[in-house]
């Protein structure tokens, strides 16, 4: 037993150590592209590994309900542009440690959409999420920079995504999930370049409106394909990690990619975090083991 919980729990601490420095690759990236190039490439890289894979071994569960399946794509979509984008933006530790701001979102959605019970440790656990949210957004103001509220936007569309996935994970194949989202996070960014060169957006909607250009170096072509590989073995590592170990303490080490993305930040030129970034941090993590637990 102790074998097989220290197993899954090797498994997660690679995960989130992948999981990081797929992060810190999608940064070196944006140096050289935008956050939606990076967005539409690991997708389109995406979807070719999954057709091969469906193409070797069909899909067994029949499906039925694909209003679900779209939505869970958009959904998914939107909160891989809103990380990629805050990863562009802010220090990456902050950036992912606010994506982890979606089990909270989890519980909020579980209430309201599928009428599910939330304890009082729960709603506990939520406050002291959102008052880290607070501490690292903006410690001495009322007001939240753009890019931390886009942060924890993409939080709740991944909560959002993850509540889909609890309504159509025992009718559709996992692949065929994946391939929802991976899907759209091709089609849309393509069609958004078609209009760009047509279209007069306000600032704060750029990102989702560039100019198209084909990468040409290899060291780019390296990275974006290196990023989607990687991406890969980390979601294939997750997947055993939960099969191995209880999912309360595979949960718990999933959050050892924060410490990992500030590392990797902080060797890619990000400030290291003050004492109220941490702060925020640490009150992020509390609620989100709080809540699952709750």
């Amino acid at each position: 037993m102790l074998k097989t919980i220290d197993k899954g729990v090797l498994f997660m601490l690679l995960s989130a150590l992948i999981s990081a420095l797929n992060g810190a690759t999608a940064k070196l990236l944006s140096q050289d592209l935008e956050a939606l190039e990076i967005v539409f490439f690991r997708n389109l890289i995406g979807v070719v590994m999954i057709l091969i894979a469906l193409k070797k071994v069909p899909p067994i569960l029949k499906g039925g309900k694909l209003k679900l399946l779209l939505l869970r794509g958009l959904f998914g979509f939107s909160a891989m542009i809103l990380f990629f984008y805050t990863i562009t933006t802010i220090p990456l530790g902050v950036a992912i440690t606010l994506n982890k701001t979606s089990p909270l979102f989890v519980s909020i959605l579980a209430f309201w959409l599928l009428n599910e019970k939330v304890s009082s440790r729960a709603i506990i656990a939520i406050i002291i999420g959102f008052a880290g949210v607070i501490l690292i957004s903006k410690p001495y103001g009322i007001s939240f920079s753009y890019e931390h509220i886009l942060g924890v936007l993409g939080g709740f569309m991944a909560a959002s995504a993850y509540a889909t996935i609890k309504t159509i994970k025992d009718i559709y194949d996992t692949r065929v999930i994946m391939l929802s989202f991976m899907g759209l996070g091709t089609l849309i960014p393509f069609l958004l370049f078609l209009i760009t060169p047509y279209v007069s957006v306000p600032n704060y909607l750029n990102f989702l409106f560039v100019d198209f250009v084909m990468p040409t170096s290899l060291s780019i072509w390296s990275l974006i394909i290196f990023m989607a590989v990687i991406s890969t073995i980390s979601q294939w590592l997750l997947t055993k990690a939960y099969s191995l170990s209880n999912a309360s303490i595979i949960g718990v080490i999933s959050y050892t990619n924060i410490p990992f993305a500030i590392g990797f930040g902080y060797v890619l030129g990000d400030a290291f975090p003050d004492f109220y970034t941490f702060l925020g941090i640490s009150l992020i993590v509390l609620g989100g083991l709080l809540v699952k637990k709750g």
